[in-house]
């Protein structure tokens, strides 16, 4: 019988970007469900092995791999090591992502194929790969009711518009469809496919939107309620998005976001 407090129990999972903010809260989520977690990353390697060492002091198993996520033999090699490491996968959480903002009229081609090959490109990629194993191996029954799961990380900007940053929102536009097809897709197959869409989320990659009080307060009018996220926020919705407490569950966007997508200016009539 599956221990109540472990609900990822022996199963293995690969998180992409875990070596800071909301992927190594997703991966410390998943350690502490009992899942032995890959931690990706694709530079500033101390980084990462704090997050395995953070992981290995609490009881948990963890290795970290490096590999370009938009680069297709880098992916397959972090693959191929998993399996060599823990013997399969389970769980894929395809949270790597980057901006590179500037307005429409100055955004280079440069900056706006980087995000979307990391973004979009990159989910894509270690989808496939997960799916070949997912599909190869089927369901091991005493480990999860499915054959696999995969949670795409998106954000609120798959549907909120957001100017100034149109690389990056239409990266995550192409997130939502690419999730809803392959869950259409593999659904018959037992595999579960599903996102995570955060709102603010207090982490590096929007710290000005954030590290003053000024700031913060300007944020905290675009979220009724009154607090910004933070990455723990999702790591606890992905450990039980992936667990089989969900298992009903695919093709859906769970949003975090405190309300965000409200959209908190109708709230007195616009």
């Amino acid at each position: 019988m599956r221990e109540l407090t472990k609900k990822l129990k022996e199963q293995s999972a690969l998180i992409t970007g875990a070596n800071t903010g909301i992927g190594k809260a997703v991966a410390v989520a998943l350690a502490n469900e009992g899942a032995n977690v890959v931690i990706n990353y694709v530079s500033h390697p101390e980084l990462a092995a704090g997050v395995v060492d953070e992981i290995k002091f609490n009881g948990g198993v963890a290795i970290a791999l490096q590999a370009d996520v938009s680069k297709e033999d880098q992916v397959q090699a972090m693959f191929q090591e998993m399996y060599e490491q823990f013997g399969t996968i389970d769980i894929l959480v395809n949270n790597a992502g980057l901006q590179k903002d500037s307005s429409i009229e100055h955004m280079t081609l440069a900056d706006w194929q980087l995000v979307i090959d990391v973004n979009l490109t990159g989910q894509f990629l270690c989808a496939r790969e997960a799916i070949k194993e997912f599909l190869r191996r089927g369901i091991v029954a005493e480990r999860s009711c499915a054959a696999g799961k995969i949670i795409c990380m998106s954000s609120v900007h798959e549907v909120i518009p957001w100017g100034g940053h149109v690389n990056y929102a239409a990266s995550k536009g192409g997130i939502m469809q690419l999730m809803k097809s392959m869950a259409q897709e593999l659904a018959p197959k037992k595999i579960r496919v599903n996102s995570i869409a955060p709102g603010a989320i207090q982490t590096q990659i929007n710290r000005n939107a954030w590290e003053t009080p000024q700031a913060l307060q300007s944020l905290l009018t675009l979220i009724p309620y009154n607090r910004i996220g933070q990455p723990e926020d999702i790591g606890k919705c992905a450990a039980w998005l992936a667990s089989d407490e969900a298992d009903y569950i695919t093709g859906a966007t769970i949003f975090v976001d405190g309300g965000m997508t409200l959209y908190p200016g109708f709230s007195t009539n616009g």
